[in-house]
């Protein structure tokens, strides 16, 4: 893995980390403002603990070494969260300057997704 990618998958990861943190602890605890977005888009509060929990775990995943398949669930899971809601606020008809923070934790799924080092990645823990 070339110097380059590798520090383009800790800028992408490290702020991954940091945003789906802040977010999922947010909604864990139900605070900063999350009980008001999700009722405007319809959705029952209680989905607010459910996806914190999930986004600190998912976290957690991303983190530690190993675990190449729990980390491709993890991403998979930031994937789903963060394209449904950007959905949610477009479809729902709000600002499209609403979905920017998602959209913007999305790329840093794909980002860090993309640019993982080979031992990060399914099939490949073993090889030298």
């Amino acid at each position: 893995m070339s110097k380059r990618n590798k520090i383009i998958f800790w800028i992408a990861t490290g702020f991954l980390a940091f945003g789906m943190t802040a977010g999922g602890v947010q909604q864990l605890f139900q605070i900063g403002g999350y009980v008001e977005i999700v009722s405007q888009l319809g959705y029952p509060i209680y989905l607010l603990s459910i996806l914190g929990f999930w986004k600190i775990l998912g976290v957690i995943a991303v983190l530690v070494p190993k675990f190449p398949l729990v980390k491709e669930w993890a991403y998979a899971g930031f994937f789903f969260a963060m394209s449904g809601a950007a959905t949610s606020h477009i479809v729902a008809g709000q600002p499209f300057t609403e979905a920017i923070p998602s959209l913007v934790l999305l790329t840093m799924t794909v980002a860090s997704w993309y640019f993982r080092p080979a031992g990060r990645k399914i099939g490949t823990v073993n090889q030298k």
